[in-house]
């Protein structure tokens, strides 16, 4: 281990402790074991193992091209971590529960590269699932033209010959998977009368068949444009996420890991992938952290905490206010809406190895993003194009025998050629007022991506995590109207530590068929039994899990009380929502701010440019410091994975946890 990783591990081990969270439902006997969490980013993957009252953490580059390189590469760095040495086998068989969360299928589809699909209507028309603009781009980019509406009133056998003409037609244009979608009061049996049909003709044993995939079997959903573009996504990011998943759990059976790998969703839960829907991990790596904030605001006190996760492509904004994560009942994928409740997540199109160039003499950030390869010039990968993490290094908040924990050597000369290429001489400026410049266009699109996305009231905290979170948080802060910031101790890695706090469940829908306690009674029959077949699949039965139901009407969430119907809107349409949740060991926070301080240990000064001139600033390494360590700005607080430069009027506490609060002096 080097130096920084050991300061880390002795740091992190103040930092939380593995816990069974009270709960009706009992937790596993296991629950002594490691626990296991990983964020898959587009940059870097994250990762964070929790071992009794110890935590360890540590970061591998994503490969895109074998995403197993990078998961089993970052799980032998951590048993590095831990033992000493390399021992991954004895990682494994140590640890209770792997969870793991990635965006993938997000970037899959910003940059539409996934499969071609083709789309088999029955009862509804395309026009329906493009009323807008933002349906119709979407639209375009997943199915085009390969759309094929059925008569359903056919009799079964003209029906199969339409339906195999369209098939054969849709595949010769190009589509490799086909969802099939059907409207109207008789759509489950119309997909399942059409299911029947097809399953002669296109056995799915044989090599080369198409696969065949039926919006009901998605989602349970009676507007039938939210289903079926449920089902379009869901057909677009399943195949590659489903390859590498798959293959990343057959290794860890090779190590006779406790239990499956678990998958990390949108809506907060885990489940094992031979359950979990490929849709549902859309954009599961910020709900995470937003996980992890919810955990830091009921911790704190927070009333409304917004979170600021700065990776190296994008920034993630989310909400906790009154304790709860801020989610959409019918959530948005590309701005379409979709039958899932998901985590309100705004992912903005600027980070660390976001592109600054210069356009029509003006500064532009992003959205494009060099990731991690080649990544930002100073990475010396081959990368020529300007980053704002090239701009902090030329600035000097960055340090390059400190940067990554001292693993990830960086270059100053290659940054200075980069910035001075691309924004410098565009702009005719020096290459430090090149530098600067970029950092005020960087603070001033994060800071309008933070307010377009909610009103800043006084009460407003700032959580800053990611890598990139709390470089220039207090700026950020400023520009945006918050006077408080919080950085969470593991904040290079709180997406990771935040998909730790989930547990294992399932949410299961029917609709009423009348508005009375018989139909009540009936649908609760019926997803009682789905619940009990689902948890089953998971290894649990469903008395050892929490059951909780609610009620729909339209689309307000109402409170239900046992078997007994509350009043309900007139001509509602009523649907039953039933979610099981099996509790299993995650982490817990402690620390608190306020205490008695004492004056925080300057490990040294660091020469940082900042508004034009050069100045020698105190150097705070959070891994010396006490609890209660204080200090005023302008000054630069540094641990292995991230760096801040608090500035003048802030000052910063940071508590026996290691979470750092800054606060205008």
């Amino acid at each position: 281990m080097n130096a920084a990783t050991e300061a880390d591990v002795r740091a992190r081990s103040r930092r939380a402790t593995a816990e069974a969270p009270a709960a009706a439902a009992p937790v596993p006997k296991s629950g002594a074991g490691k626990l296991i969490n990983i964020d898959n980013g587009g940059t870097l993957t994250d990762f964070c193992v929790i071992d009794g009252s110890r935590v360890y953490r540590t970061k591998s580059v994503t490969t895109p091209y074998d995403l197993s390189k990078c998961f089993f590469d970052g799980l032998r760095k951590a048993s590095v971590a831990i033992y000493g040495k390399e021992d991954l086998l004895g990682l494994l068989l140590s640890t209770d529960h792997i969870r793991y969360s990635t965006t993938q299928g997000t970037n899959a589809l910003v940059e539409r590269k996934g499969q071609r699909l083709g789309l088999l209507l029955g009862g509804i028309e395309p026009a329906a699932l493009q009323a807008d603009a933002q349906q119709k781009d979407v639209f375009a980019g997943l199915v085009g033209a390969r759309v094929t509406v059925l008569d359903t009133s056919a009799d079964d056998a003209t029906l199969e010959v339409a339906a195999t003409q369209a098939i054969n037609r849709l595949s010769s244009e190009g589509a490799n998977r086909i969802v099939i979608g059907f409207g109207g009061a008789q759509r489950d049996e119309g997909e399942n009368r059409l299911k029947r049909i097809l399953l002669k003709k296109f056995p799915p044993h044989l090599l080369g068949a198409i696969p065949l995939l039926y919006s009901h079997e998605v989602v349970q959903d009676e507007d039938d444009s939210r289903r079926i573009w449920t089902a379009i996504f869901n057909a677009f990011l399943h195949p590659a996420m489903e390859r590498f998943l798959y293959n990343a759990e057959h290794r860890l059976r090779e190590y006779k890991t406790r239990n499956p790998l678990l998958i990390f969703r949108n809506d907060g839960a885990s489940a094992r992938i031979s359950r979990t829907a490929a849709v549902k991990t859309y954009s599961s790596g910020p709900r995470g952290g937003a996980e992890g904030a919810r955990a830091l605001a009921a911790h704190y006190g927070f009333k409304r905490l917004l979170g600021m996760d700065i990776g190296g492509t994008t920034t993630d904004i989310s909400l906790v206010e009154g304790g709860n994560v801020t989610t959409e009942r019918r959530g948005h994928i590309e701005g379409v809406v979709t039958s899932l409740p998901l985590c309100k997540v705004v992912s903005a199109g600027v980070g660390g190895s976001s592109i600054v160039s210069v356009v029509d003499g003006r500064i532009k950030v992003g959205p494009e993003s060099v990731g991690g390869a080649p990544g930002p010039a100073c990475f010396g990968l081959g990368g020529t194009l300007a980053t704002i993490t090239d701009a902090f290094l030329v600035l000097g908040l960055l340090d390059p025998a400190s940067f990554f924990g001292g693993e990830l050597k960086i270059d100053v000369e290659r940054a200075r050629a980069a910035i001075a290429e691309n924004v410098g001489k565009p702009l005719k400026l020096s290459v430090e007022a090149a530098a600067e410049a970029m950092e005020q266009a960087w603070v001033a699109k994060v800071a309008d991506s933070l307010k377009s996305y909610t009103n800043i009231t006084p009460d407003t905290t700032l959580a800053a995590f990611g890598g990139g979170g709390p470089f220039i948080a207090c700026k950020v802060a400023e520009a945006t109207g918050i006077s408080q910031v919080i950085i969470p101790g593991l904040a290079a890695v709180f997406s990771a530590f935040g998909i730790g706090f989930s547990d294992i469940a399932h949410e299961y829908e029917a609709p009423l068929a009348k508005a009375d306690a018989a139909s009540l009674k009936a649908a609760k029959d019926l997803l009682l039994e789905r619940a009990r077949r689902g948890m089953f699949a998971e290894g649990f039965e469903l008395g050892d899990c929490r059951v909780e139901t609610s009620l729909l009407a339209g689309e307000q969430v109402l409170a239900l009380d046992g078997d007994t119907l509350p009043k309900v809107p007139a001509a509602a349409r009523l649907t039953l929502v039933l979610k099981a949740t099996r509790v299993i060991s995650r982490a817990s926070l402690s620390g608190r701010f306020g205490g008695k301080g004492k004056a925080a240990t300057a490990a040294g000064k660091r020469s940082v440019t900042s508004g034009g001139k050069a100045a020698e600033l105190p150097l705070y390494r959070v891994e010396e410091q006490a609890g209660g360590a204080q200090a005023q700005g302008p000054c630069v607080l540094e641990e292995a994975f991230f760096t801040s430069r608090i500035d003048a009027g802030w000052r910063f506490e940071i508590n026996e946890s290691g979470d750092i609060l800054l606060s205008r002096a």
